[in-house]
């Protein structure tokens, strides 16, 4: 294991430890993985009120057009990704994934247009891989400018709005991937509606030495309590969200991992922009001729929990093995567990059952819709 002194560390680290959290490494950062309550109580703090989560070991970069038209940049930027960031409009973002040659994704991430730049959000494990690759591949026509000092706070749940609106009220004028620099208890931030939890909330981009003062200041309200790794990762997969590493890499394409939602009709088979990101052959291929294995839900009857890497199988004997389950846990707000994973097309089809290998036993699990709660984003 990393050594903690070989670790990173946020601008709320000292923050964390006077709050009891109990420190892990994570993407070569110590973070809390969770505080004094627990993961689960964490997580139905979240989905009944507001969680307040440290994300600033995520990667915060700034592409600029030389030419000073933002348009250019979204066009460089369509050279990486599946999307069609040429709609994005000012105040507004886009999920989006960079992939490789080979159809692979080599992250998933935001793109935000703030009007006169784009404002980008990847993966901690990945982004000083996509600032090189968006360095690389980009700085021909635009300056790529990481900003990888800066804090990132998610604040998440149905109280979010209110307890933000405390301290900039025009957060309550925004919908669901909406973005705005606002300025908060003197800070110059970047507050978009988004998250990773399947609730309404935010993301708050902050200058280093103003993320605890305004951390500090949500966790002050009644509503808010701080959040560690732990129910942030049960938060998303119970919400259907992928994460980088586990459910998709460089061995899944879009489209195998039910992310073709992502890609719009630009950017498809006969739009206007059709092709022109790596892969293209592929993925392309793949959305019209359909792939040979999907990522999927799946449900377990009992408490136990079926965590990533377990063997899925045809059959309860364990014979024919069919697929690997890439997340899984216990799910507190459906009472049961859940996992996402891999199968052949065969056996993606919702009410399958299939069979989990967890210490010697074949567990029956039934493929289920995604995501596995109902997403609370305000639209």
């Amino acid at each position: 294991m990393t050594e903690t002194a070989d670790l990173k560390t946020t601008p709320l680290h000292a923050l964390h430890i006077s709050l009891g959290a109990r420190m892990v490494p994570f993407a070569g950062y110590d973070m809390p993985v969770q505080y004094p309550a627990g993961v689960l109580k964490e997580h139905l703090q979240t989905r009944a009120s507001a969680g307040l989560f440290d994300v600033s070991h995520m990667g915060q970069v700034i592409v600029r057009a030389r030419s000073g038209n933002n348009e250019d940049a979204a066009l460089a930027l369509e050279s990486l990704v599946p999307v069609d960031v040429l709609a994005v409009k000012p105040g507004r973002q886009r999920y989006a994934l960079f992939t490789n040659e080979a159809g692979g994704i080599l992250d998933d991430l935001m793109i935000v247009n703030m009007g006169d730049h784009f404002y980008i959000v990847v993966n901690a494990a990945c982004k000083e891989a996509d600032l090189a690759h968006m360095q690389a591949k980009l700085s021909a026509t635009c300056d790529v400018t990481a900003h990888f000092d800066r804090g990132l706070l998610a604040l998440q749940g149905p109280k979010a709005e209110a307890a933000l609106a405390r301290l900039a009220p025009e957060v309550a004028e925004m919908k669901f991937m909406d973005a705005r620099a606002l300025t908060i208890l003197g800070a110059a931030c970047v507050v978009s509606r988004t998250g990773y939890s399947g609730e309404d909330g935010y993301e708050i981009s902050v200058p280093a030495e103003k993320t605890t003062e305004i951390a500090e200041a949500l966790l002050a309200m009644d509503e808010v309590e701080p959040i560690g790794l732990g129910a942030r990762d049960s938060l998303r997969l119970e919400a259907g969200l992928c994460l980088y590493g586990n459910d998709i890499d460089t061995t899944t394409t879009p489209v195998e991992a039910a992310l073709e939602w992502a890609m719009q009709k630009a950017r498809r088979t006969g739009g206007a922009r059709e092709g022109g990101f790596p892969g293209a052959k592929i993925i392309l291929a793949q959305l019209d001729g359909g792939a040979s294995r999907r990522r999927v839900g799946l449900k377990a009857g009992g408490k136990a929990p079926v965590r990533g890497h377990s063997k899925l199988f045809a059959d309860a004997e364990g014979k024919t093995l069919i697929g690997e389950v890439t997340s899984g846990g216990f799910g507190p707000s459906v009472e049961g567990p859940v996992a996402m994973g891999y199968l052949p097309m065969a056996y993606a089809a919702i009410g399958t059952v299939v069979y989990a290998e967890v210490r010697g036993k074949f567990l029956p699990m039934t493929v289920a819709a995604l995501p596995f709660i109902t997403p609370t984003y305000k639209r």
